[in-house]
């Protein structure tokens, strides 16, 4: 892979960070949305042939960072272009195609995606919102929790499972699940966490479907849902870093300025030396992240697999780290509404518990790569 990004990248880089510093931290998300569908940048992964620009999951990662780097983040870009344009881009049928890609990549419509369940949050094996089928139909029934932008989107990517003819045993599959249809009903979570994204907990009661809800094959289970899980995790990767480089580049700001002494605080060891550590630790994990999305990219799913989950261990911790050194750094003034860091205490630690928690992710590295014996 290469080491070095391209000028293409680095023009892609330029603009979307001009286009954040624009909108800043008191964006409007739906503005700001707009702006970035008309300039190709939602869509930047999805096929040319649907509207789409015709990159992958690095050049998507590239916008969602730039966009974080200016404190102004869309978290849908994660889920739907991402997850959920990735997912149709490579298994739906051409119908779906044609009626979902054009339309994620211009912002006219979005999708939410619901796999996490209240008695299944890491173990996506105990699923148990199940598909059956009903003469040409299905019919779905479950319940999601933690389901991002619903109220947003109009339709839901929803993960469920059915039998398998052959063996009895359920397997995950996928249904397109539009906003409007019976049966189809949500509840907004109360979070203390306050973003432009809400959470919402789902509730399928027998919610029929057409056969062309199903996305791809009824018998290829996990490979297409972590078509989607993978550029789920680089993504994320990207959202924590971009937020990690907003709250840096505040910190850097004032310990230039601030002056207690004789010379800015920026001056002394113990005020440069975390922000110098916090900055390494974020591009450390930016390459991680461009590493997966270069493998995702490239077809490698396996390789992909392990980076990605790298990537947004690394991008997590060093997201934290990077946000409680620079509240630090300001001191009382870092709590303040002013200087918008103190939201990002709490912000920054979402990347450590979702999609994944980090210890899950220490799992699958222990399991996986090291060979280790599972305790579960």
């Amino acid at each position: 892979m290469p080491t070095t990004e391209t000028d293409e990248h680095k023009a892609l880089r330029a603009a979307v960070s001009a286009l954040g510093k624009r909108h800043g931290r008191d964006y409007d998300r739906e503005q700001l949305w707009s702006e970035a569908a008309k300039l190709g940048y939602l869509g930047v992964n999805l096929p040319e042939a649907y509207g789409g620009g015709g990159g992958g999951i690095s050049e998507l990662s590239i916008v969602l960072e730039e966009l974080g780097a200016a404190g102004c983040p869309l978290l849908m870009m994660v889920v739907s272009p991402a997850i959920c344009g990735t997912v149709i881009a490579r298994f739906g049928t051409e119908e779906q195609k044609q009626t979902w890609l054009p339309a994620l990549a211009d912002g006219t419509r979005t999708m939410a995606f619901g796999i996490t369940e209240p008695d299944a949050g890491s173990n996506s094996h105990r699923i148990t919102t199940t598909a059956r089928k009903d003469g040409a139909d299905w019919l779905l029934t479950g319940r999601k929790v933690f389901i991002s932008g619903v109220d947003l989107a109009d339709a839901t990517l929803i993960v469920g499972r059915t039998e398998d003819s052959r063996t009895g045993r359920l397997k995950p599959c996928l249904f397109i699940v539009p906003r409007d249809a019976p049966g189809f009903t949500r509840r907004q979570i109360d979070m203390e966490l306050q973003a432009a994204e809400k959470q919402f907990e789902l509730t399928l009661d027998d919610v029929r479907l057409p056969a062309e809800a199903l996305v791809g094959d009824e018998d290829a289970g996990l490979l297409q849902l972590f078509a989607g899980l993978n550029p789920e995790r680089i993504m994320t990767a990207a959202f924590a870093i971009g937020m990690g480089r907003y709250a840096l580049a505040r910190a850097i700001e004032y310990a230039r300025d601030r002056t207690v002494w004789d010379a800015p605080i920026g001056a002394h060891q113990a005020i440069a030396h975390p922000l110098a550590q916090a900055h390494i630790d974020l591009e450390l994990a930016r390459l991680m992240m461009q590493k997966a999305a270069y493998l995702y990219d490239a077809g490698d799913d396996v390789g992909a697999g392990e980076a990605a989950n790298m990537a947004k261990y690394a991008a997590g911790e060093a997201c934290v780290r990077a946000v409680d050194q620079s509240v630090h750094t300001l001191g009382g003034n870092g709590l303040t509404r002013e200087f918008g860091l103190a939201s990002l205490i709490t912000a920054a630690r979402v990347a450590r518990i979702a999609p994944v928690s980090r210890e899950m992710i220490l799992n699958y590295v222990s399991h996986q790569t090291l060979g280790l014996p599972k305790s579960y």
